[in-house]
């Protein structure tokens, strides 16, 4: 008996050692879980797009229909993929220039020009960017200094907010739920400041999939003109729209525009990341300081594949162009059909529809209620600033099939909550 007590005693003075000796051998493990409180703040406070987390939350559950995911259901053209085969048999495997391959910096500049009327010289106006994500990031981060101040219509992407907060920079929200999701120049008037150095405008919209008409984009042209303010024109989905053809406010005000593009969404290149970036030269030169520096250059084998897409490619978005009308007439008819008060969108693949007034759930309570109870997933308003509240984004960047599934799910919820 004693012997056994003795035992018991070692082993645990043995365990202790041990866990004695793993400290003073690794000192830097007990480092490794107290140093969170010396993280920056700004970097603290950023919260996970909530676009990815509802999406992470219900990823995994079974016969689930996602309407969630902006990413394009049709897989990047065999030509442009074939481009990025060769690319690496034929070792373009190094190093570009920054601003990306000269060649598919010209065809770039022609892209936009032919499409848009837009001109920029690709040798000093053109900047090839790790998608236009990256864009973003090194615009905000070349024109925000401290205290300034950013127009930013609601409800709106996440990906600008977090950006303006680490430039310590603050947003200015402009609720845009009263114009049909549009940023006006009259609400930018009112959303003036001395302290504004940028306005964003993010058309063809994500969530609301609405645009700006050529005649409202020269309203605000006509009132930013002159003043020491930049616009941010991100136009990733300038090449899916509908009802009428994209127009760039740098067709009118190209002095204060940067334009931010790419080929996620017009070639189904998501994975590809190549996006663009057009500003003028005394503009460009300093964004591509920031930019050397964050990455260096985008993929140069992805910069091939873009080459070709941009060129023999140039029209490659057309025949997912005419597949998105299709389905966002089904959808909007379906909506419609079940009573719900949506606007119709005139680019991009969302809709953004507001929860009927009887459903009393947050739009995050909404969006996982119908998950758990019907298996078909959007994404809760919420995610997409204060004004997206009362609302969820449905993406049609999917099969008809998925989407009448989906659709038959959506309006089985809607009449068993409505009894």
């Amino acid at each position: 008996m004693l012997s056994y007590f003795f035992t018991i005693v070692f082993s645990i003075f043995a365990v202790v050692c041990r866990f004695q000796c793993y400290n003073i051998v690794y000192p830097y493990r007990k480092a490794e879980t107290s140093l969170e409180h010396l993280i920056n703040e700004r970097v603290k406070n950023i919260q996970i797009s909530g676009i990815r987390k509802f999406f992470n939350l219900v990823g995994g559950m079974d016969d689930i229909v996602s309407l969630t995911i902006g990413q394009p259901d049709f897989p990047t053209p065999d030509h442009v993929k074939e481009a990025g085969k060769t690319a690496i048999t034929d070792n373009y495997t190094t190093y570009t220039h920054n601003a990306g391959f000269l060649e598919l910096r010209k065809a770039a500049a022609d892209f936009v020009h032919s499409k848009y009327d837009i001109t920029y010289s690709p040798d000093s106006e053109v900047i090839v960017t790790v998608g236009a994500s990256q864009a973003i990031d090194i615009a905000l981060r070349t024109v925000l200094s401290p205290g300034d101040e950013v127009i930013l219509p609601g409800p709106v992407y996440p990906g600008y907010e977090p950006i303006i907060h680490m430039c310590q920079a603050t947003v200015r929200a402009v609720d845009t739920r009263a114009s049909g999701f549009k940023l006006t120049a009259d609400l930018i008037s009112k959303a003036l400041t001395d302290k504004t150095k940028a306005v964003i405008l993010p058309y063809p919209s994500n969530p609301t999939g609405v645009s700006l008409t050529e005649a409202e984009l020269k309203d605000i042209a006509d009132l930013l003109r002159g003043k020491e303010v930049f616009v941010i024109a991100d136009e990733i989905y300038s090449e899916l729209t509908f009802d009428m053809p994209h127009v760039s406010i740098a067709s009118f005000l190209r002095e204060q525009t940067i334009v931010l593009n790419g080929l996620s969404k017009s070639h189904a290149m998501t994975g590809w990341r190549i996006g663009f970036l057009f500003a003028p030269e005394a503009i460009a030169k300093h964004i591509l300081k920031v930019h050397q520096y964050n990455v260096s250059c985008a993929s140069s084998i992805s910069q091939m594949a873009a080459l070709e897409a941009v060129s023999a490619g140039i029209n490659d978005a057309v025949p997912m162009r005419t597949e998105y009308k299709k389905r966002r007439d089904y959808v909007f008819d379906r909506l419609a059909n079940m009573g719900l008060d949506v606007i119709k969108p005139d680019g991009a693949f969302y809709f953004f529809v507001a929860i009927p007034d009887y459903i009393e759930d947050s739009s995050f309570d909404f969006c996982y209620r119908l998950a758990m109870e019907q298996k078909v997933a959007v994404v809760p308003g919420s995610a997409f600033s204060e004004f997206g509240e009362g609302y969820f984004r449905l993406s049609f960047a999917c099969s008809m099939e998925e989407l009448r599934k989906g659709l038959d799910r959506i309006e089985a919820f809607f009449k068993t909550t409505n009894k």
